[in-house]
């Protein structure tokens, strides 16, 4: 059975599911960071998907990249499944800003998260909920 890992559910909000991933929100404001958490148990890497799940991920994640850039109007997308403090599979999708506090770095280790307030995730949530809509 699925469950989602500890760290990831510490750092992020929940913002609903896709046909194949749960989709979080990294609980940083300083830059749009959104999740994609295949709800596959054990699963650590890519090619453990079956093909199926390898085609629907890609899917979902170029939806997702694309209707984040629409929607911040970013310079870079960048999309990642690191997996060394969380071995879970996941994907970071963070849209990026020439002039960003990491630019053009990664995000990683650039400086302490900025946590949404109240009003900033109901606002982001506001704003992507069609974008989710679209995953579902």
């Amino acid at each position: 059975m699925f469950q989602l890992h500890e760290r990831l559910a510490a750092d992020t909000h929940h913002l609903g599911y896709s046909r194949l991933c749960e989709i979080l929100l990294m609980n940083d404001s300083t830059w749009p960071w959104l999740i994609l958490v295949p709800a596959v148990p054990d699963i650590r890497e890519i090619y453990q998907l079956d093909h199926k799940q390898q085609v629907r991920l890609l899917e979902e994640s170029s939806t997702l990249s694309q209707g984040m850039m629409e929607l911040f109007s970013g310079d870079k997308m960048n999309v990642a499944a690191l997996g060394n403090m969380v071995p879970q599979l996941h994907l970071h999708h963070i849209v990026r800003f020439e002039g960003d506090p990491a630019w053009p770095g990664p995000v990683w280790g650039k400086q302490a998260h900025v946590p949404y307030t109240d009003d900033e995730l109901a606002d982001i949530h506001a704003r992507l909920k069609p974008l989710l809509q679209s995953l579902a």
